[in-house]
């Protein structure tokens, strides 16, 4: 006479099932403490700063927008990003895959240099570009020689958004290339593929949603950088400011509804960075899902 053994994986799920599930009352005070702590910590702000934006109305909250130093900061930010983030998806793509794909001496090293910008505070990545390119700093007397303006002006503030914000594509595509597997390329090599051919039509649609991730949430760090391209700006108002520095002065200014009206800007840019990353994230999900079933069968 046999038995039905504990250990059948359909037992085993649903007696971890039954563990680990929590009773209605306890998962009830989770829900509620996690909404609780959302709409102090995130609703309750955001309604704040669009309040206090249209306190005296559209006009008001208009007018802060046109004001020639608020479009020359938010022209700034957009160059500032339209230079950083291109470039940091072109060094997110090259370190991902050498990471994900090939084995060679120097790889975590790699990868620490990668994560530095998380571990080194914005503020003193800030002083490490004006140590270096400063008028007292270690390339500053050549610069001056040859008339280049680095600190204080326009590549200052690219390079410094560029330190911060290199992590964010690379560690996106590291784990995406890691989880698909090289078994494609291989495949596309053995078959007569070029590298740019594997790459276009077998690496990319692949990682795409991984990719476009990584842009998302490094585009809203390079508009909203504060730390380090305070260091390196100058405050030079319509000239080195962004739009997180020109509301900074607007608020020590005590113009409190023009501040606002500015950083709903950047509430705004935090709002669709969140609707999109949710669903890139849902799509990447899908996908890494869809490419393991296809390994699998």
């Amino acid at each position: 006479m046999s038995t039905i053994s504990t250990d059948h994986p359909v037992s085993a799920v649903r007696h971890t099932a039954r563990v680990t599930t929590e009773s209605p009352v306890m998962r009830g005070v989770l829900i509620g403490a996690a909404l609780v702590f959302l709409g102090l910590f995130l609703f309750v702000p955001l309604v704040a700063v669009f309040a206090e934006a249209l306190k005296e109305g559209w006009e008001t909250y208009a007018a802060s927008l046109v004001e020639p130093d608020a479009l020359a900061a938010i022209k700034l930010t957009l160059l500032t990003a339209a230079i950083a983030v291109p470039l940091n998806t072109l060094f997110g793509l090259a370190a991902s895959w050498a990471i994900a794909k090939f084995q060679f001496y120097g790889k975590q090293v790699l990868i620490t240099l990668i994560d530095l910008p998380f571990a080194v505070s914005p503020v003193i990545s800030g002083l490490i570009f004006v140590l270096l390119f400063g008028s007292q700093g270690l390339l500053g007397p050549w610069l001056e020689q040859h008339d280049i303006k680095i600190v204080f002006a326009v590549p200052g503030i690219v390079l410094a958004t560029l330190f911060v914000t290199f992590p964010f594509v690379a560690r996106e595509l590291i784990p995406v290339m890691e989880a698909l597997g090289k078994e494609e390329e291989e495949a596309a090599v053995s078959l007569g593929a070029s590298g740019w051919q594997t790459f276009w039509k077998v690496t990319l649609p692949n990682i795409k949603w991984g990719l476009l991730y990584g842009v998302i949430l490094c585009n809203a760090r390079a508009m909203g950088e504060f730390g380090a391209v305070s260091v390196v700006s100058g405050h030079i108002r319509g000239m080195t400011n962004t739009v997180p520095l020109h509301v900074e002065i607007l608020y020590n200014e005590y113009n409190f509804v023009a501040a606002f009206a500015v950083a709903s800007l950047l509430a705004i840019l935090a709002l669709v960075t969140l609707v999109v990353k949710s669903v890139v994230e849902w799509k990447t999900t899908l996908h890494l899902a869809g490419g393991e079933q296809n390994h699998e069968h």
